[in-house]
């Protein structure tokens, strides 16, 4: 959703490069900061009971039952090689709208801390850097510079796999069916 005149986030300039221009919401990771397209996130929530999913990869710590509905919860330290979540005050969850060929789906991302959503011009944001062909940066839409630090921006739909949303989607469709009556139960609260 562009403004009128400003194309959306990934339209193309005139110069034909896409302008990543756009609000982003900022969270933490370890000492790092990161950034979600605005327009991806459904909610933040504080951090609550995870049920875990048995035989699942470590980075999936498992489902929530959100107002009736079964979301799984992907813990991106992990996923992205930087050790497990130490749950503090500051822990919170991010719901976002992942897109698949099927269609999108909500998932929790789970952070160390929200920081805020800052308004970042396509002029502040360079390509991700090259890494050689061993290293897959498909992930990251840029990098955001801002008040003279770094912020790496991510695309949410290419942070996971095409395979871990085959499993998300069937882990949920699992979860949904061992715990309707509870789920049907939680909604009407």
């Amino acid at each position: 959703m562009g403004d009128g005149n400003r194309p959306g986030i990934g339209a193309k300039t005139a110069t034909g490069r896409r302008d990543l221009g756009g609000k982003y919401l900022t969270f933490r990771l370890a000492k790092e900061e990161y950034g979600l397209e605005i327009l991806k996130v459904r909610e933040i929530i504080g951090l609550m009971d995870i049920t875990k999913v048995p035989r699942t990869p470590e980075y999936i710590r498992g489902v929530i039952n959100l107002r009736g509905k079964v979301i799984p919860v992907l813990d991106l330290r992990t996923k992205f090689d930087m050790g497990i979540t130490e749950e503090t005050d500051e822990t919170c969850i991010v719901v976002v709208e992942v897109g698949s060929r099927d269609g999108s789906t909500q998932m929790g991302t789970l952070v160390d801390a929200v920081s805020e959503v800052l308004d970042i011009q396509g002029q502040q944001i360079e390509d991700a850097p090259a890494f050689g062909t061993g290293l897959a940066t498909r992930f990251i839409l840029g990098m955001g510079k801002v008040n003279n630090e770094v912020k790496i921006l991510l695309d949410i739909d290419e942070v996971l796999t095409t395979s871990d949303l085959a499993m998300l989607d069937a882990m949920t469709d699992q979860a949904c069916e061992a715990g309707a009556p509870q789920l049907e139960k939680a909604a009407m609260v």
